[in-house]
């Protein structure tokens, strides 16, 4: 049933005309009795104003307790207690203020539940991925460590609260050194039988957590995928290798038993093209295996500061290919040797696109602190499957290709702390932008 609607303010009005009306009457019945005016005036104030002010104090007794429950409910949601509620009597705004308060803490407990509920699912997560994950302090000290992570570096026992130090103290000297160095990598635990290694990804990124700065260590095991990974790049590597050997092998061997047959016949003029035919075979085998003695031992880049300008004539001294913009003055930092044989390849598959030789261009620009190398054609293009596997070492799409070309560029890039992009060009094409740090 709904309650009749009273204002607050009406009340409090009538409850003064009430007053007003009685004080009058009291003053006019004194006056008559008294016969004084002003007599009959003093002795109804006199009379009248302790009534008034408990008159109307009386009426405001709820809604000052009503004020106090509403504080300490305050309070409490501020301390993370939503369990409470209250009730007023009246259909009034206080009675709307109220019920604006219970909804308020009817969400706030609903939003609770669902948080703590998260809370767990989240921590149920953390705690059994097979990652090891440490969260770390502005101090050192462990605020965090999953099972895995207690597994990994304290057999099993709680890590909240050591100092990092201390832990780190009983890690292997390569975890120690992977931390010490900074930034994200892999290193490798040998074993107590020192037969086998443990290899490791580690991953640290930071984070502000109750506003203080945190960090936040992830350590992944991962030395059954790159086993796996290992065993399929070789198990590759053998069905290329075998099959260019026998692409190679097999016309020489019948090549040289023709020769041989030519010479029992004495055909001597036939000889010229069957010793060319094998000549040019075995050049092809060679350069096939020179291609993967250059994949197999890159060696580390030796940075030098070198002009652009003198990198490009060397290179338009070997292939042909215009400029796409005007080349930096400022020289880079690059091995000139391995960064010339990487546009080499870039070049060259360009020119093998179909693409016109001047639709063929570098550009070399700045971009903040570093420098973008960008090789473009305007031959067939790329789909989406060569676009995402063409980096892969072994990976390629033409016939007798290695699949080494831009594995090596990709290589090159890495070890310069560099990356490459591919992309298909509007209007058909392909660019392929080295980015080096300068």
């Amino acid at each position: 049933m709904t309650r009749l609607r009273t204002s607050l303010t009406w009340r409090v009005a009538l409850l003064a005309f009430v007053l007003v009306a009685i004080a009058v009457g009291f003053v006019l019945a004194l006056e008559d009795w008294l016969g004084d005016p002003r007599l009959a005036a003093g002795v109804a104030l006199g009379v009248m104003l302790p009534v008034t002010l408990y008159a109307i104090s009386r009426p405001f007794v709820p809604v000052k307790a009503m004020f106090r429950a509403l504080a300490g409910t305050v309070t409490s949601y501020r301390d993370g207690d939503f369990a409470f509620s209250l009730a007023w009597p009246k259909n009034d705004e206080l009675g709307d203020l109220v019920a604006a308060h219970n909804s308020l803490g009817d969400t706030l407990r609903a939003q609770r539940e669902t948080l703590v509920q998260r809370e767990l699912l989240l921590d149920t997560m953390v705690q059994n991925t097979p990652v090891a994950m440490l969260l770390v302090d502005p101090t050192g000290h462990i605020v965090h460590g999953n099972l895995a992570a207690r597994k990994l570096l304290r057999d099993g026992r709680r890590l909240e609260g050591l100092k990092l130090p201390a832990l780190l103290a009983e890690a292997p000297e390569s975890l120690r050194e992977a931390i010490a160095r900074g930034g994200d990598g892999l290193f490798v635990v040998a074993k107590a039988d020192d037969q086998e290694e443990d290899i490791f990804y580690l991953a640290r990124s930071g984070f502000r957590l109750n506003g203080r700065a945190h960090e936040l260590f992830i350590l992944r095991q991962l030395t059954v995928e790159l086993h796996r990974q290992e065993v399929r790049t070789w198990k590759k590597v053998i069905r290329v290798i075998s099959h260019e050997l026998n692409n190679s092998l097999a016309p020489i061997a019948s090549l040289a038993h023709s020769g041989n047959e030519l010479l029992k016949l004495e055909k001597y003029t036939q000889l010229e093209k069957v010793f060319a035919t094998i000549a040019e075979r075995a050049k092809h085998l060679e350069q096939f295996i020179s291609g993967y003695a250059k994949f197999a031992k890159l060696p580390t880049p030796r940075l030098e500061s070198r002009s652009w300008r003198e990198l490009v004539d060397r290179l338009r001294a070997q292939v042909s290919f215009g400029i796409g913009a005007a080349l930096p003055e400022a020289p880079g930092r690059f091995d000139p040797a391995q960064l010339e044989q990487a546009l080499l390849n870039l070049l060259r598959n360009a020119h093998e696109s179909g693409s016109a030789a001047g639709d063929i261009a570098i550009e070399i620009r700045r971009s903040g602190a570093n420098v973008a190398i960008e090789v473009s054609d305007r031959g067939g293009g790329m789909n989406q499957a060569v676009l995402e596997n063409a980096l892969l070492p072994f990976y390629s799409t033409k016939r007798g290709g290695t699949g080494l070309g831009l594995a090596l560029v990709r290589e090159i890039s890495e070890a310069h702390g560099g990356r490459v992009s591919l992309a298909n060009r509007a209007g058909g094409g392909v660019s392929v932008t080295m980015t080096l740090p300068q």
